[in-house]
């Protein structure tokens, strides 16, 4: 029987001392941490959102948002996790002030369908650049990230078309908020 020492077994490590199995490029990783800042901005804008909606005694607007607020940093907690767990440090860059002051609600959630198709885009890119780079691991982890991505633009979209709808009519609008709350 023969007996190895641990120097005859050779593990990459990433920036924090961390064993990966691949390396990733510099590129993909910087990509992924500016990804993390921008799920993080949203949590920050629907959290002000939500504060808005509150404010106005629109609780069902203010839940949804609430709701998206949640959903965007628990998308910010995978991208970290899965920086991690590929032996990279995660980089926390300064976020951006919320917008706290709207016209109207169709304001509000053109916004946040905007936002929503930025994340959208970036998800993309992020998905091209593994591609490029031969990431597999990192397209299988974006795969379903892009399935719920898409499923949430649709939302915003489905909502935005409710309140295009409404017409800034105050009936209207609260029986969205109703159903948002329900």
């Amino acid at each position: 029987m023969t007996i190895t020492t641990d120097s005859a077994f050779k593990v990459a490590k990433g920036p924090a001392g961390r064993a990966m199995a691949e390396p990733m490029q510099v590129e993909l990783v910087e990509a992924l941490h500016q990804h993390l800042t921008m799920e993080r901005n949203a949590s920050v804008q629907y959290f002000a959102i939500s504060l808005w909606f509150a404010e106005r005694e629109l609780r069902g607007f203010s839940k949804f948002f609430n709701d998206e607020a949640q959903n965007e940093q628990e998308h910010a907690s995978k991208f970290s996790e899965y920086l991690i767990a590929r032996g990279q440090s995660v980089v926390l860059e300064d976020l951006k002030s919320p917008i706290q002051s709207w016209q109207d609600i169709e304001e509000i959630f053109s916004a946040s369908f905007l936002m929503e198709a930025d994340v959208t885009t970036s998800l993309h890119q992020l998905y091209a650049t593994a591609e490029r780079d031969s990431d597999y691991r990192t397209t299988v982890f974006l795969d379903p990230v892009v399935e719920g991505q898409t499923s949430s633009e649709d939302e915003f979209a489905y909502l935005l078309g409710r309140v295009k709808f409404a017409q800034n009519q105050p009936s209207a609008l609260l029986i969205i908020d109703s159903e948002l709350n329900g």
